[in-house]
């Protein structure tokens, strides 16, 4: 009895905790239905997700283009390799393959293209397999590839082999204005973004806005037939166009390269400016970097604009204009040149050279006098006075201009000693783009231009300008007629017997110039002695009678030999950059007996003759080249009604085009080249052509990948470097 009470009354307890659990589930079930939430959790959108596909669509990053629309910066399309090795995604193997069935024929054929082992390719296939992934990445050998690649291993057909695109930033020209463009990169695998120059500078406005796109599919990833897409529209970034001239640049690249492999130099900078506008033609640095491949970069810095130096006797042109605009300078009148002292300093201000004697301020300003400037300062103008014409001249200030990191120059403008050494260069500091500015006074009457870089900026999409940069005149230091008597003179040291300068005289062109030989301080106190351990500088404005260009070079402590001057590296850059300027500029030649420049308006080729053509274009002394064996012209790089150059070198594409030899080619025309017959390009070294990885007579198409190595020639020529020196200034 007692046990029937006892099984009784755990029955009861058993059902109780039953219907309790019971109610539980149901109350839980219940709860469910009606919130369709778990755990905070909505199972809509759960079963939602779980059946949704999801993308960014990632917004394109502005390119940066040169003045004439040729790209400096853009996206290029790179793609990682990956294989699917689930079976499961091959939803009917019968019909069509979607994984990696045949591990032994995929491997085979990747490996050669891939550049690899077979046995790499198989072990990492089946490593993926044997650990039941779904798919499985090729690592190194297989990221980063390029549309050539990609296009032989589709060509292969092979199931389960798949390509993810990504951008990547290239420069089409490697080492070029590298300074300038800047340099931008993927950051954490995600967006691209500006790190240095212009592409940090307007980072926010290259950038671009990313979109998405979102669908429903089923267990295999295939998209329905209602698949409820959803899509947000990515907005690209702006473009950006500089004043930059890709040609002027490319021929300043050149020459810098030159200069470096012969003489070794710790620095050079070099700027060409339009002293009309202030608009920036070409900045070049050296050491600088490829930002397509950087290896050990030296020098991420824009030296023009970050780098304050003691400027030297480039300086003396400032001086001169101020005594000029003072209405105290005579150019006949004589003053004992060889040193200078006056009571409030130690020791005396001093020539390079003690043996001239008694000299006009004329001669004192050719030989690059020291003592000339101190005493045009002291003597005449007035410390004061002089003071408040480097401010006017903005040697006190930034400049403005448009790359990130500008610093200003010191004026060191306290103690006598200083305002003496000032007129001449030393002590006080300048970065080269505040000597350019002011330098735009003297070319441009008397009118000071802010320097600029950015032309332009415009919407990716419609073409519309939503920003503009116009000429600035920032100040009016000295008068139009100071100006053309500073031009007057400066020329004078070029042609001068007594000029520092005569080394930068052009066959074709006057030049107004000064030369500097600036001191570098030394660390342990005071400055570097020997020959070599000094910044050698030119700054050089053409023509002489109304100035189109406006050139500043240094260059510090080459390597010289025993019978060679500063001046040998510095001129070399000068003559070659700007006379090449000149000439693709159309500026007509001032000298007298000289054979000007032709031009002629290109004529209607497409369509026509070839041979005919050909015939045509070269009797008018053009270098023309064929591209193909086709009896009908489809391209040009020229179009109708152009101005073309004599020696301009044209390019013809006939309807069955073919590689030519392009040895011995600069690589603007190689760039042109490839840009007009849309050539996948990649390029190597610095100078002119001297291989190429397509054989010449090899026919071609759009999209056709070569790579072209460049190579720099010999020393510069004992006829430009040993020539018969003129005298040199040491500041």
């Amino acid at each position: 009895m007692k046990k029937n009470r006892t099984t009784q009354l755990m029955t009861n307890v058993l059902t109780v905790i039953f219907v309790v659990i019971f109610l539980l589930i149901a109350g839980r079930f219940l709860y469910i239905q009606t919130t369709g939430e778990v755990q905070g959790i909505n199972l809509d959108e759960w079963a939602d997700s779980r059946r949704t596909n999801s993308y960014k669509i990632t917004a394109k990053r502005g390119s940066i283009y040169d003045r004439k629309n040729m790209a400096l910066a853009q996206n290029r399309a790179i793609y990682d390799l990956y294989a699917i090795v689930d079976d499961s995604f091959s939803s009917d193997p019968e019909k069509k393959l979607k994984h990696v069935a045949d591990v032994e024929k995929t491997a085979n054929a990747l490996a050669p293209v891939l550049g690899v082992d077979v046995a790499e390719v198989t072990a990492i296939l089946k490593k993926g397999i044997e650990a039941d992934k779904f798919q499985v990445e090729f690592g190194e050998i297989g990221s980063q590839l390029s549309q050539e690649t990609k296009n032989e291993i589709e060509k292969l057909k092979l199931p389960g082999i798949n390509f993810r695109q990504e951008a990547k930033r290239y420069y089409p020209n490697g080492t070029f204005a590298s300074q300038v463009i800047g340099l931008a990169q993927k950051q954490d695998g995600e967006k691209i973004i500006g790190l240095t120059g212009i592409e940090a500078q307007l980072d926010d406005k290259l950038q671009g806005t990313n979109g998405s796109i979102s669908y429903k599919r089923d267990k295999y990833n295939t998209k329905l037939l209602q698949p409820d897409e959803i899509i947000q529209e990515a907005k690209d970034g702006q473009n950006v166009y500089l004043t930059i001239d890709q040609k002027i640049q490319t021929f300043l690249e050149d020459a810098l390269s030159q200069v470096v492999e012969d003489y070794n130099p710790k620095r050079i900078t070099a700027t060409i400016i339009d002293p009309k506008t202030g608009e920036i033609l070409a900045m070049g640095n050296r050491p600088s970097y490829n930002p397509n491949d950087l290896g050990e970069v030296e020098n991420w810095y824009n030296d023009v604009v970050s780098v304050p130096i003691e400027p030297g006797s480039t300086m003396k042109i400032f001086t001169l204009a101020s005594a000029i605009e003072e209405g105290v300078f005579n150019p006949n009148e004589t003053f004992k040149s060889g040193s200078f002292k006056i009571d409030q300093i130690i020791r005396p201000i001093t020539d390079y050279n003690q043996s001239w004697g008694s000299i006009s301020y004329l001669e004192g300003f050719q030989r690059s006098s020291n003592v000339a400037m101190a005493k045009l300062v002291w003597d005449k103008i007035g410390t004061d006075t002089f003071l408040d014409y480097l401010k006017t001249f903005h040697f006190d200030q930034k400049t403005g201009i448009d790359i990130p990191r500008e610093k200003a120059g010191t004026l060191l403008y306290n103690h006598p000693i200083e305002k003496l050494t000032a007129s001449f260069g030393q002590g006080a500091t300048v970065t080269p783009i505040q000597l350019i500015q002011a330098a735009t006074a003297i070319a441009n009457d008397g009118k000071m231009m802010k320097p600029y870089t950015i032309a332009k900026i415009e919407d990716a999409e419609t073409n519309d300008v939503l920003q503009k940069n116009e000429p600035e005149i920032v100040e009016n230091p000295i008068s139009k007629e100071t100006a053309d008597q500073v031009l007057d003179i400066m020329g004078t040291v070029i042609t001068s017997e007594y000029g520092t300068g005569r080394r930068y005289n052009l066959d074709d062109y006057s030049v107004a110039g000064k030369t500097g030989t600036a001191q570098i301080s030394n660390p342990k106190g005071g400055y570097l002695v020997g020959k070599e351990n000094y910044i050698f500088s030119f700054l050089g404005m053409v023509p002489k009678e109304d100035p189109e260009l406006i050139m500043y070079i240094t260059v510090q402590q080459p390597e010289l030999e025993a019978d060679e001057t500063g001046s040998a590296p510095v001129s070399y850059i000068f003559n070659n950059v700007m006379k090449n300027s000149l000439h693709y500029m159309n500026i007509q030649p001032d000298k007298e007996k000289q054979v000007p420049v032709k031009t002629i308006d290109f004529p209607n080729v497409i369509n026509q003759s070839t041979e005919s053509i050909k015939n045509d274009l070269e009797k008018k002394d053009l270098d023309v080249v064929v591209i193909g064996n086709g009896d009908t012209i489809k391209k040009s790089n020229f179009n109708e009604g152009e101005q073309v150059v004599t020696k301009d070198r044209v390019f013809l594409v006939t309807d069955n085009p073919i590689i030519p030899s392009i040895k011995g080619w600069s690589r603007r025309d190689v760039i042109e080249l490839s840009e007009l017959l849309q050539l996948d390009l990649e390029t190597m070294g610095n100078g002119y052509a001297n291989s190429q990885s397509i054989k010449p007579g090899t026919t071609i198409k759009e999209g056709t990948y070569i790579m072209v190595e460049f190579s720099l020639p010999d020393r510069i020529s004992s006829k430009e470097s040993k020539q018969k020196e003129e005298p040199e200034e040491a500041s």
